[in-house]
């Protein structure tokens, strides 16, 4: 082994962008991209419960059942209706929310061709 340390020096190769758009994102929008969305674990289990709710609604109906087997069912198809119910509310309130922050940045650029004065920085010295 030896210790020349040219010999385990990668290769790098870099691809240039044509163009590069740089964002300015406030802390509260960087938080809301970092939780991300909720929405498809809400959806899930929602279709979950409703889907659980229907069949043990049509078991109900279908089925001579004691009265121990039906009193579970019907707990369970209540929580099950309340439930889907529930999480599809919280689903449809909430799948904005990323798209939403996201539209926000992005609206913050001039369109393509529009002129933008600068900004001059504030001078802190003493005004004559």
């Amino acid at each position: 082994m030896t210790n020349d340390p040219s010999e385990f020096n990668p290769e790098i190769r870099r691809a240039r962008f044509q163009r590069l758009t740089i964002f300015e994102v406030s802390e509260g929008e960087l938080d809301v991209l970092e939780k991300g969305s909720p929405d498809s674990i809400y959806l899930s289990i929602a279709i979950a419960l409703l889907t659980m709710a229907v069949s043990l609604t049509a078991t109900l109906f279908t089925a001579k059942l004691s009265q121990a087997a039906f009193t579970v069912f019907v707990v369970c198809v209540v929580v099950g209706y309340i439930g889907g119910i529930i999480l599809l509310l919280l689903w449809r309130n909430s799948r904005h929310s990323v798209t939403t922050c996201s539209r926000t940045i992005r609206d913050r650029l001039p369109p393509e061709g529009v002129a933008q004065p600068l900004e001059k920085p504030e001078e802190s010295g003493p005004s004559a």
